[in-house]
């Protein structure tokens, strides 16, 4: 339920409405603009009759949200959300390049590549220390000794780094190290996980699973942001498909879909998308057209020799070109792109 106050309330006001949102149960979360003070009653709204408040002098109107997600819905919070990382901006109109290894094999491995990222001017660097696989035998990543690396490299290039989180109990030890989480496609609907990760206070970036719709996915946000972390950016990576040739179909669609849904700022990935180098490019860049608010891609400066993904992954050559093509397709579409301030290094 949304609840609009008349310009000019004053604090005692806004408490009456407060406390008549915990009366019935629900949590309020208030919202302020220049002209206009927005209060949302967040949880089970048949416990609360609008009339409660419709007659209050300070109220304007009182709307329902019949959608199941409350918080992400663009219903709750009309403008554009933006993500502000160590000051690289994700959302509005900033976009950003998030590029590096499916994994951390190694502290020369990812040294070199965020060597590479940050000359190419990506805003973020990528890489797992933890790393879900389907075969119990395949590499799991470096643990501990992975996170040591990225935070290495974050301090010598001035990336900020987003890796992933599998498992609550080893939540500390990431939330110690990285600048955004990630929840992988295989946990999107883990709720322990969402509900541990939404009480960090750290940005999240929130993958679509293979088969999930976007109100599912927007589902998984709100369990986030229900606990009080609101600075979710959401990813398309693609979902399952029938189709062989490539690792899953890529749903374009869920850009702009999500961006008329939800506040949200989205990021699409066409590495794990497609499972091949010589597509990530061409997507990467209609993901730009569509309207993403970023991309992200995975760069190795060995993929023949990779350890995970290593087919989907470009050469440092291949990504320096894609950023240089990606930056004015991005000012053409009236988009800022987020840089590295070591892009010279």
């Amino acid at each position: 339920m949304i609840i609009v106050l008349k310009p000019h309330t004053d604090d005692r006001d806004l408490e009456e409405v407060l406390r008549r949102i915990e009366e019935a149960g629900l949590r309020p979360h208030v919202s302020r603009g220049q002209f206009q003070t927005i209060v949302g009653a967040i949880g089970d709204e048949t416990k609360m009759d609008p009339e409660r408040f419709r007659g209050l002098p300070a109220v304007a109107s009182v709307t329902r949200i019949m959608k199941p997600y409350k918080l992400a819905s663009r219903d709750f919070h009309e403008a554009d959300t933006v993500v502000d990382v160590c000051g690289r901006k994700l959302g509005g109109r900033s976009l950003a390049v998030i590029a590096g290894p499916c994994s951390v094999e190694s502290r020369d491995q990812l040294m070199e590549t965020a060597r590479v990222a940050s000359r190419a001017g990506a805003a973020f660097l990528r890489g797992g220390a933890y790393k879900p696989r389907t075969s119990p035998y395949a590499f799991q990543g470096l643990g501990t000794e992975g996170l040591e690396y990225l935070r290495e490299a974050r301090e010598e290039f001035g990336l900020p780094v987003v890796t992933e989180l599998l498992d609550p109990r080893d939540i500390d030890a990431v939330v110690a190290v990285a600048d955004v989480i990630q929840i992988g496609a295989r946990n999107t609907q883990n709720f322990r996980l969402l509900t541990e990760v939404g009480q960090t206070r750290k940005p999240v970036l929130l993958k679509r699973g293979a088969s999930l719709t976007v109100a599912e996915l927007l589902m998984a946000a709100e369990y986030v942001m229900s606990e009080g972390n609101h600075q979710v950016i959401l990813c398309e990576r693609g979902v399952r498909s029938f189709d062989p040739s490539v690792r899953n179909m890529l749903d374009l669609s869920a850009v702009p879909n999500i961006r008329a849904a939800s506040h949200l700022p989205v990021v699409v990935d066409p590495s794990h998308a497609t499972g091949r180098r010589d597509m990530v490019p061409p997507l990467a860049l209609a993901a730009v057209a569509a309207g993403a608010d970023g991309v992200m891609v995975e760069v190795h400066p060995h993929p023949e020799d990779a350890l995970t993904d290593g087919p989907q992954s470009l050469h440092p050559e291949e990504f320096e070109d894609l950023m240089a093509r990606l930056v004015p397709l991005a000012e053409l579409m009236g988009r800022e792109v987020s840089r590295a301030e070591a892009a010279d290094v």
